[in-house]
């Protein structure tokens, strides 16, 4: 390989994993205010339950006029809530995927515009600061494949959910943990570590 082509690819590769590592941060960042907002969704489907099972008419309660619809209206509104900002939250997941997408395809794209001047010695050495460049494609290829698995499955179960549907929204918590994926982001900490000498040795 040629050294220019070596030196811009491993450019783009260390621009590639610094947007990795930011969006990595702000991925976990969203997916911590979804947890609580799921546990609220689950609570008002509950709310929403008990107050179906309950007959105002036959408690004390009785004498406030309209307390089942109003208290009804409350829940309904709260869950909207919810909702709404779930699906900001959403859009903040598919705005990581889509970044990191898109810089991986860069990467792949570059490479594949020099590949008749690739040579296989070139491309799977290590140095002491840097993995080689064949590792880091398919560290990056497994990374994008990660954020877009997942975003899809949140998508899924967001998509799934109706006000209304108070069985759905109360599994909504269980489904949405089920989710998580400890592995997988312990291997993308991983392969920051494994690529923080060959970033900073720009």
């Amino acid at each position: 390989m040629s050294k220019p082509a070596l030196l811009s690819i491993h450019q783009a590769l260390r621009k590639c994993f610094q947007n990795l590592e930011n969006n990595q941060k702000v991925w976990e960042s969203v997916l911590a205010e979804c947890s609580p907002l799921m546990v609220s969704l689950g609570n008002l489907a509950e709310q929403s339950r008990a107050l179906s099972n309950i007959q105002i008419s036959n408690t004390p309660l009785r004498d406030f006029p309209d307390l089942e619809e109003r208290l009804r209206f409350k829940l309904e509104l709260s869950t909207d809530t919810v909702l709404g900002k779930l699906n900001e939250n959403m859009s903040s997941l598919q705005s990581v995927r889509d970044s990191i997408s898109n810089q991986v395809s860069a990467v792949v794209h570059l490479y594949e515009q020099n590949t008749d001047i690739l040579d296989l010695l070139t491309v799977t050495e290590r140095s002491a600061t840097g993995p080689s460049v064949s590792d880091m494609m398919g560290w990056l290829h497994d990374a994008e494949r990660h954020f877009r698995q997942q975003f899809l499955r949140r998508k899924t179960v967001l998509q799934s959910l109706r006000p209304g549907d108070l069985s759905l929204l109360e599994s909504a918590p269980k489904r949405w943990k089920s989710l998580e994926s400890p592995s997988a982001g312990d291997h993308i900490r991983d392969t920051l570590c494994k690529v923080h000498f060959f970033i900073e040795s720009q």
